[in-house]
């Protein structure tokens, strides 16, 4: 945390160093109760307060002056900054091991402002084809009207990721564990094909959380995420964040002018000149914030703070659970297959060991004998799961990803991303082991009579 806590920005307090800031580097337990947080200076709370102010008053006129110039950090309206979300955006940052963070209002929120600074008209990304529905509706059909485009690619075959890079390539995107599916991408090999571009790998880390997954240390220029799920785990409030892990060159070219190249904006500040490893960072509060107005608000970033606290508890026992029920489903004769990871007979378990250490995370899918119509008296069957467009939450949930969230992707994309029409995706809560799996039990005896 030290480490982190002496280089941020926008930060609680930020002309003050942390209590902590001379100690050594903590672990991920310590820093999920402690990272970005310290007692309120005014009244002494220990708590994260919930600041719900619209701005906050200038010392004085050269202070205000300050401010809007970025010749320091501070807190002027929270469409931008405000103390609460700072201490997210801390906290997520050191979890992840990030150089800095920035809050916003919604994982896909988060998705745009990745792009936002490294985009123009005619640029594109290449992008993996076993993404989330919404997301692979993001980038297939939203982006176009900023003149983006996306190129889809299974980056299992890595030559075909190296082949779609072109000249106006700036970034390729891939999840660490593929929703639905729950496929592990190999970060490592993605992050070589991007270095060896000169372009960032932006990682969606929403389904794995920094606990089982840190791809920045497999060479991950960004981290995004849907805060809404593990982070936050109550099924709340809905949030999203961008980790910059400080270390691209952005200067290194011109293909990224917003970070390298002066910003009318702010009277010729060249953002990666000035401020180095929290270039991005401080691009996504004073440009991106400011102009798209993705802001999460306080009482958001507040429930989040509280949901992170217990984080590791909770990933723990959403790990075992998957694990005790994926091994219960792949052998049972009414399931015809079960995609996840932690499964030993899963071509992703050896990669798993390395990529996600602590387990394979908590959602897969499963195809029931019966197809489609077996998977939806499934879910009207099942009791205790709740049948809900959400992951990540303390309670089981389900869905049929090809009647819901992926509805809206072809048949060929449905099944590349690993939402086929036989298929149900569980997240797997918090719960007793052995109560969800009577409930699934009594559902799959319903649903294939």
């Amino acid at each position: 945390m030290g480490q982190y806590a002496n280089r941020r920005a926008f930060s609680q307090e930020a002309q003050r160093p942390s209590p902590m800031s001379d100690q050594p580097i903590y672990g991920f337990d310590t820093l999920q109760v402690h990272a970005g947080g310290r007692p309120d200076p005014a009244t002494g709370a220990r708590q994260t307060p919930i600041y719900q102010s619209t701005a906050f008053v200038f010392r004085d006129a050269e202070h205000a002056a300050s401010l809007f110039n970025l010749q320091e950090v501070g807190y002027i309206y929270s469409r931008l900054t405000n103390p609460t979300i700072a201490v997210l955006q801390e906290r997520i940052a050191a979890l992840e091991g990030g150089a800095g963070a920035v809050c916003c209002a919604s994982g896909h929120g988060a998705q745009i402002m990745s792009l936002f600074p490294l985009m123009g008209p005619g640029r594109n990304i290449v992008a993996s084809s076993r993404l989330y529905g919404g997301t692979v509706t993001q980038f297939s059909r939203t982006i176009h009207r900023f003149g983006w485009a996306a190129k889809f690619v299974d980056t299992e075959n890595l030559d075909s990721v190296a082949a779609a890079v072109d000249s106006d390539t700036r970034a390729i995107f891939c999840e660490s564990i593929a929703n639905p599916g729950g496929y592990i991408s190999d970060l490592e090999a993605l992050s070589r094909i991007a270095e060896s571009h000169g372009i960032p790998l932006i990682v969606d880390n929403t389904s794995a959380s920094p606990y089982l997954c840190r791809p920045i240390d497999f060479g991950a220029t960004l981290v995004v995420h849907s805060t809404t799920k593990y982070l936050t785990g109550n099924g709340t409030v809905t949030g999203g964040a961008i980790v910059d892990s400080g270390t691209f060159d952005w200067s290194a070219s011109d293909r990224f002018p917003s970070l390298s190249e002066p910003e009318p904006a702010y009277h010729g500040l060249k953002f990666h000149e000035t401020f180095g490893a929290l270039a991005f960072t401080f691009h996504g509060i004073a440009v991106g914030l400011r102009d798209l107005g993705m802001t999460m608000n306080p009482q958001g970033a507040h429930y989040t703070l509280l949901g992170i606290e217990t984080l590791s508890l909770r990933m723990r026992k959403h790990v075992d659970n998957a694990v005790t029920i994926a091994n219960w489903l792949e052998n049972d004769s009414r399931v015809r297959s079960v995609s996840y990871a932690g499964l030993k007979s899963s071509p992703y378990y050896a990669r798993i060991k390395k990529i996600c250490p602590r387990g394979a995370g908590a959602i897969f899918t499963f195809a029931i004998e019966g197809g489609y119509e077996a998977c939806v008296k499934f879910v009207d069957s099942l009791e205790l799961f709740s049948h809900v467009a959400n992951l990540g939450d303390a309670r089981s949930l389900v869905i049929h990803s090809a009647s819901t969230t992926h509805r809206q992707l072809t048949a060929e994309q449905q099944i590349a991303a690993g939402a086929a029409p036989d298929v149900v995706r569980l997240s797997i809560g918090i719960e007793d082991p052995d109560d969800l799996i009577s409930d699934i039990d009594q559902a799959l005896a319903k649903a294939t009579i």
